[in-house]
């Protein structure tokens, strides 16, 4: 981020974080919600060679289940890097994405109990699969940001009381307000309706401009912290390449 932002973060865990931006137009914050989506690359398996497959489900939707199941995505691979993986499980029992094999141990799935295929007495599933580091704009399956948003931050301010006689209704606001004393408070805190914070209060609403509230979760290739400096260097890279394809 640029030294001209003001970056809070509101909640984060693992794989999920709330955070403020101050000093930011729509269009940046729409650049870095696009480039979390698609510009950042991660691993993903791109193809499958199966040795022994008698399942019930074909090869095709069994390469189609295993794409999409996230792997780790180390920072120092190229694009166009591939790392193999295996799978050997025979039934009775289910096949899941932790039992896939790496030939490098700093790549593994992300989630270890996605179930791939129930495997019946007698049945097995041998495969080898090759993965790919790509981008999300090429195909979905390498969307790090899996759910990526942005909402004006509001600022709440209380205008007086109420009528004596005013007859009270719902006033819904969603993602984070800003208190008058400049208290962010997420609006799940008051079940997102004002009159149960303010209660009797006539308020306004108003957008603090330059202000965005951003919502990123990713599927676990990468800790949210490292999706959001990589869509901003991806941000920096191609606008210098604009610079200098205008400067020729």
């Amino acid at each position: 981020m640029e030294d001209d932002f003001d970056v809070e973060v509101i909640e984060r865990d693992d794989r999920s974080a709330r955070f403020l931006v101050r000093g930011a137009t729509p269009a940046f914050a729409n650049g870095i919600r696009r480039a979390m989506i698609a510009d950042v690359p991660t691993l993903a398996i791109d193809s499958v060679r199966f040795i022994e497959n008698s399942s019930v489900m074909f090869n095709e939707q069994l390469a189609l289940r295993l794409g999409l199941v996230p792997l780790s995505t180390p920072d120092d691979y190229e694009f166009g890097e591939e790392v193999t993986l295996a799978l050997d499980v025979e039934g009775p029992a289910t096949a899941y994405s932790g039992d896939l094999v790496s030939s490098d141990e700093q790549v593994e799935p992300a989630e270890q109990n996605v179930p791939i295929i129930d495997l019946k007495e007698g049945q097995r599933l041998e495969i080898e699969a090759d993965a790919v580091l790509d981008v999300g704009r090429d195909h979905a399956k390498h969307q790090g940001g899996v759910a990526v948003g942005y909402r004006h931050l509001q600022r709440v301010i209380v205008e007086g009381d109420r009528g004596e006689f005013a007859e009270e209704e719902a006033n819904i606001v969603r993602g984070v307000i800003e208190t008058e004393e400049g208290e962010l408070v997420p609006t799940s805190e008051f079940d997102h309706d004002l009159t149960e914070r303010y209660p009797g209060k006539e308020l306004r609403v108003e957008d603090v401009p330059g202000a965005f509230v951003f919502h990123v979760e990713t599927d676990g290739s990468m800790p949210v912290e490292e999706l959001v400096d990589r869509a901003a260097a991806s941000l920096g890279d191609r606008a210098r390449e604009l610079e200098d394809a205008v400067a020729l």
